[in-house]
């Protein structure tokens, strides 16, 4: 306990009697199994995955304390836990400050904390730009970066009156910075300016339109696979799917966010999380806090695929395939447990791929993965 005692003194603990209804857990569900900060701080040495409530949502124009973190909870404590292999913590909610950059400071210390034992750390609740207090914790440390942002707009909206519409400019272009790379996933072409899309492009950054991730959704787990800050504003969400959302009708359904958070959980680089822009207030039957919890069951799940996982150094786990295009010779692997793709680049470096990119390689054309990687560099 004492290793954590300056963690305590920004967090509320949570209240499993009020989330329970006074009912209490069932033997397998979620909630009797997981380590809880309620009346002591648990016990995080064995924790893989660490959930952080955040009640800040001013920058979205939002008074008073978002309740999304607790409605997550009282969804996710009543599903069954199917995957022991992963132990989970939840260490409560960061208490808001009294401005939204106070609260921003605190979250950053809490996930920096949190990162620097070892932790992969999970943020729920709170708006978009919190983003900016996960960023800040690798940026703290000084270490390199790349980030994946799923969200129907791209937030970079320099005349607009709330932080949580812009706050992508001072992530992608502040000094000094420490993120190599940036991918944007769902966005929804209406919503965004052409000219917004170019400069994207010109900074060597990734955009994906909601059309291209429903359609190659396997294309997608490489790009998280490859990254270490993931952030996912339910607005990437169709309503139908999530009716606390109300920016569009049209975006991801169900199934398809929860596979790309199975993605997260699978990637052994990712070690941050976070899901933003859920309004308790605006739900409907509690669906969308429903949908929530489903995605982080299949989080969970995809650390446990992702802990059958071995290193690339151990290469008789792995399919190895010598290739050349382009006159450019190179190597692609497959591992043998989970079937997943890697490449390497002239600088001997693997990143994550699919096999797609290794079908274009063999027909001798360069893999578009490949030529931005090496535009990046």
């Amino acid at each position: 306990m004492s290793d954590y005692l300056n963690l305590v003194d920004f967090l509320e603990p949570v209240n499993t009697a009020l989330l329970s209804d006074d009912e209490g857990y069932k033997d397998g569900q979620i909630g009797s199994a997981i380590a809880v900060f309620e009346e002591g701080f648990p016990d995080l040495d064995a924790a893989q995955l660490v959930l952080v409530g955040c009640v800040e949502q001013r920058g979205a124009g939002k008074r008073g304390a978002c309740g999304a973190a607790d409605a997550i909870r009282k969804a996710l404590y009543g599903l069954y836990w199917w995957h022991r292999d992963v132990q989970v913590a939840d260490i409560g909610n960061v208490k808001a400050g009294g401005s939204p950059a106070d609260s921003q400071a605190a979250l950053k210390l809490v996930v920096r904390e949190l990162l620097s034992i070892g932790k992969r750390v999970l943020v729920l609740g709170g708006s978009h730009d919190m983003t900016l207090a996960l960023y800040g914790a690798f940026a703290a440390e000084e270490k390199p970066v790349e980030a994946v942002g799923i969200d129907a707009v791209v937030d970079i909206h320099v005349d607009a009156p709330h932080k949580a519409d812009n706050f992508l400019m001072d992530m992608l272009t502040g000094e000094p910075n420490y993120l190599t790379h940036y991918s944007h996933l769902g966005f929804q072409s209406y919503f965004v300016h052409p000219r917004m899309l170019e400069t994207m492009d010109k900074l060597r950054f990734d955009c994906f339109r909601v059309g291209a991730v429903k359609e190659h959704m396997e294309e997608m787990e490489p790009v998280i696979r490859n990254s270490h800050l993931l952030t996912f504003d339910i607005s990437a969400i169709a309503h139908a799917y999530a009716p606390a959302t109300t920016r569009s009708p049209n975006g991801l359904n169900g199934e398809e966010a929860c596979t790309l958070m199975q993605y997260a959980g699978m990637s052994s680089n990712l070690q941050c999380l976070g899901i933003f822009g859920f309004d308790a207030t605006r739900d409907r039957d509690g669906l969308t806090a429903m949908q929530v919890s489903h995605m982080l069951w299949y989080l969970i799940d995809g650390c446990s695929r992702g802990n059958r996982e071995v290193a690339l150094t151990d290469r008789e786990q792995f399919n190895e395939f010598h290739t050349m295009f382009a006159e450019v010779d190179t190597v692609f692997l497959q591992s043998k447990k989970t079937v997943r793709w890697w490449m390497q680049l002239p600088d001997q470096q693997f990143i994550a791929c699919s096999y797609r990119d290794y079908q274009q390689a063999s027909n001798n054309d360069i893999p578009e993965r490949w030529l931005r990687a090496q535009e990046r560099l």
